[in-house]
């Protein structure tokens, strides 16, 4: 009988390190997959910082050519090399208007979110506080 408790307790044994053996082994090789993982994840936000990068230097560089050609010297000689006869205009063409142009285009723009169906402008919601209501 004292043999067979041997036995058992060396069978409990290798079972126990060969369970040992295959956690530690997936734990390892999680660890590598997940290191891995973050070696592509880094290289790939690498590349696109470049890209962004990149497209940046492009739209700056567009935008110095863009200024570059709008300015009245250069326009100035492309109308006469491209034989144009355009005149600058006279300042009574000019229309000058006074406040901010964003807020004015914008109106324009949603002017048809505050009308309604038949073409009719609604009334602004008004708030008043106490009992009063102020029209």
């Amino acid at each position: 009988m004292n043999k067979s408790d041997n036995h058992a307790f060396v069978n409990q044994l290798l079972v126990y390190t060969l369970v040992m053996i295959c956690l530690s082994g997936s734990i390892g090789l999680g660890t590598v997959w997940m290191r891995h993982q973050i070696s592509v994840t880094a290289n790939s936000t690498r590349q696109m910082e470049s890209r962004i990068a990149q497209a940046e230097r492009s739209l700056a560089e567009t935008t110095i050519q863009v200024a570059a050609e709008e300015s009245l010297e250069v326009l100035t000689r492309r109308n006469s090399e491209w034989k144009l006869g355009l005149l600058p205009p006279v300042e009574s063409q000019v229309g000058r208007l006074a406040g901010s142009p964003e807020r004015r285009l914008a109106a324009l723009r949603n002017r048809e979110a505050f009308t309604d169906r038949t073409g009719a402008e609604t009334a602004p919601v008004v708030f008043a506080s106490g009992s009063r209501v102020r029209r």
